[in-house]
């Protein structure tokens, strides 16, 4: 009788509902289908480097809103039905979509920009997908000092304490790399989706580090980080790349990708969560004692 007795309540107990937060991007708790107006970008030309996305919601319960421009995918949050935010312009085409969704389903609005601008060498944005966290963004640009020969002949050593740092506290590198805070309406560099973004428009020779440093705030254990990586945008050499990696450690620092600026329109990139560790001589011999002196707080304290 026992057994029938487990079985019977097994089959009667509720299944275990997943926790909202992992089921992917909010949705509005509206019930009649969103109404999704773009006001900015207008479509036409332009000779601004940065792409102002505008709009407004007839759900002012939806939030974020997910934007896609080219391809890449962000997370824009609202308020009070509104979204406004300034990303840097692809040279040439800039496809912009907005998506709303709520109870009732998902609308879009669509608008295209031509920018007559120079191409973007160098592109990075990191994103996350869950609220109240922060995914700082970090990148290590190259330097006269950050690369020397190693004594024994056998090729390029790097010291990521000679490199420069751009991040959220320091906005602008030496050599021109500019880093976009993330502001959208609110209070400065608010928790949340993102997205952090850098540009540098005539990234010198050499080897960047691409990082993100995790703070989540109350309940968020875990979040997921996306970057985006644009390499010459709006040429043929274009080269793009996504990485997506789960972080869930307060104050970890995560390496996502190492890029090799090898001029001529060239470069290569390098995933150490995907791809094999590079071998050409083209590279440093020492990348995994740098991410590891990275990751363990040895290059400096400003996270």
């Amino acid at each position: 009788m026992l057994p029938v007795l487990l079985a019977v309540l097994l089959t009667q107990a509720p299944a275990p509902t997943a926790n909202p937060r992992q089921q992917g991007v909010p949705i509005g708790k509206g019930k009649t289908l969103p109404t999704v107006r773009l006001t900015a970008p207008s479509g036409g030309w332009t000779v601004d480097r940065m792409l102002l996305v505008e709009g407004t919601l007839s759900d002012t319960t939806i939030d974020p809103v997910v934007i896609s421009i080219n391809g890449d995918r962000y997370l824009m949050r609202t308020f009070s039905g509104r979204f406004k935010r300034k990303f840097p312009a692809a040279s040439g085409k800039n496809v912009v979509t907005v998506l709303a969704t709520n109870q009732a389903g998902t609308t879009r609005a669509q608008a295209t920009s031509y920018a007559q601008i120079p191409p973007v060498p160098l592109k990075a944005i990191l994103t996350s997908d869950t609220e109240g966290v922060y995914t700082d963004l970090h990148i290590y640009e190259p330097t006269q000092e950050s690369l020397s020969q190693a004594q024994d002949g056998s090729g390029q050593v790097l010291d990521l304490k000679k490199m420069a740092h751009v991040y959220w506290a320091n906005t602008e590198s030496p050599s021109g790399g500019t880093f976009y805070l993330n502001e959208q309406g609110g209070d400065f560099d608010d928790p949340a989706y993102g997205p952090y973004l850098y540009v540098h428009r005539a990234p010198p020779k050499g080897l960047y580090l691409i990082a993100t440093n995790y703070w989540p705030s109350g309940d968020k254990a875990h979040t997921v980080a996306t970057l985006n990586v644009v390499l010459y945008g709006g040429t043929p050499q274009e080269m793009r790349r996504m990485v997506r990696i789960p972080l869930a450690t307060p104050g970890t620092t995560r390496v996502l990708a190492w890029v090799n600026v090898l001029g001529d329109g060239k470069a290569e990139i390098y995933v150490p969560s995907q791809d094999p560790a590079p071998k050409s001589p083209e590279w440093p011999r020492n990348l995994d004692e740098a991410v590891k002196t990275l990751t363990s707080g040895g290059v400096d304290s400003e996270y």
